[in-house]
């Protein structure tokens, strides 16, 4: 029987595999709003049911929660969250920087966490007390596993490697550290790069638990942390601060709630 991180790693490559067909035809994909004000695609819908359908067929009675079609089954404990599309404006607009997530949730805490940017052909993934990982997609499979950590941390916030997510919209969030730390580009998902040593700070500046789940063990089993920017110890609704260390990250809580010293 797969255990329940080679479920979720099977299971976040089909979604993988249905994203970059729909990926590949993007400029014709019927995009919709949501009443957020959010771009939803059938690629988004799609992607959700290749996913569900294997961890339905794997795991019957565990309940499953995704962004598109809502929460179904339970009564177990067990609860697999998936965003099937994170980055949907990144999506429509061609950018490679999207990302499939998925998680495991077992009595209100995250277990496992997968992360696939299809487009580039990376993953990531963890299992609580089991480290964290990085590795290729290559033929529908992962390869060169290793194992991820995070940096040496600086002396403080000021001169901190700063990714803030997402860029076109919610920065002003992210300002009083943004004014203080060092803002880089991101090639991929700024907690993974904190996860894996490039960036000492990330800055979510909004989203729901399935943004942020598979992130909240990844991060803290490479070394690292995070809350919410209103305290909250579990991924959930809001803004959400990843760091390379404890001290960093109240001190990058400290800064973007406008708290002297």
């Amino acid at each position: 029987m797969e255990t329940d991180l080679e479920l979720a790693q099977r299971a976040a490559l089909t979604g993988a595999a249905e994203a970059l067909r729909h990926f590949a035809v993007i400029a014709d994909l019927p995009q919709e709003r949501k009443q957020d004000g959010s771009v939803v695609t059938l690629a988004d819908r799609a992607v959700e049911h290749a996913i569900r359908d294997v961890l339905t067929d794997a795991r019957p009675d565990d309940a499953i929660l995704g962004e598109e079609h809502g929460e179904t089954g339970g009564g177990n404990g067990r609860r697999w969250i998936i965003d099937p599309i994170d980055g949907t404006a990144l999506f429509v607009r061609g950018d490679p920087r999207w990302l499939v997530l998925l998680a495991l949730e077992v009595h209100g805490e995250v277990t496992v966490g997968v992360q696939v940017v299809p487009a580039q052909g990376l993953a990531w993934w963890a299992q609580r007390g089991q480290g964290a990982y990085r590795g290729r997609v290559s033929g529908g499979a992962l390869v060169g596993a290793e194992r991820i950590h995070v940096a040496a941390v600086p002396a403080g916030a000021a001169g901190s490697r700063l990714g803030v997510v997402p860029l076109d919209w919610g920065r002003e969030v992210a300002e009083p550290l943004i004014a203080v730390a060092a803002e880089q580009h991101w090639p991929v998902h700024p907690p993974l790069l904190v996860a894996q040593g490039e960036l000492d700070v990330a800055v979510q500046t909004s989203g729901q638990i399935w943004d942020f789940a598979a992130s909240s063990v990844i991060v803290p089993e490479a070394g690292g942390c995070y809350r919410g920017l209103d305290g909250q110890e579990r991924p959930g609704a809001g803004a959400f601060v990843f760091a390379a260390d404890p001290r960093l990250l109240d001190e990058s809580l400290r800064i973007l709630r406008g708290v002297p010293k």
